[in-house]
């Protein structure tokens, strides 16, 4: 199952063109990251503070179907598609918002992000098991 986050595409995030600054795709995936973990009562602060682990990203990629513009209200569709021991992989799929009823929403971008589960010397530990039940459950639905 998939989480969806909804921002507004703002000035600063275009280049002179108007266009989306394709970097820009990798931030909204961390937005869809840390709003995912959110809707299931956790949250990347507590990981960090209270499990001292951090999540490394150690690979992306992101294919752009078409840009977003300013002011464009877009969905970042978000789900956990890989668990498995300390390596999480999360997927995301970037859509325009429908601005007519009954129009279908528009592709703009999917990708995906790898994940090591970390201490803060970069060493790999297990992600704690509350986090990996609640992926989990997001992963069967």
């Amino acid at each position: 199952m998939a989480v969806t986050t909804q921002v507004r595409v703002r000035y600063a995030e275009t280049d002179q063109m108007g266009i989306v600054y394709y970097a820009n795709y990798l931030v909204w995936f961390e937005i869809g990251r840390v709003e995912l973990l959110r809707s299931l009562g956790l949250a990347y602060s507590q990981l960090e503070k209270e499990h001292e682990c951090i999540l490394p990203v150690v690979e992306a990629s992101c294919r752009y179907r078409s840009p977003a513009r300013y002011d464009d209200e877009i969905l970042i569709e978000t789900r956990p598609a890989l668990l498995r021991g300390s390596v999480l992989k999360f997927a995301y799929k970037i859509y325009r918002k429908s601005v007519q009823k009954g129009t279908e929403r528009e592709l703009l971008a999917e990708g995906e992000t790898v994940h090591v589960v970390c201490d803060d010397q970069l060493n790999k530990k297990p992600l704690p098991e509350h986090y990996v039940e609640a992926l989990r459950a997001l992963m069967t639905d």
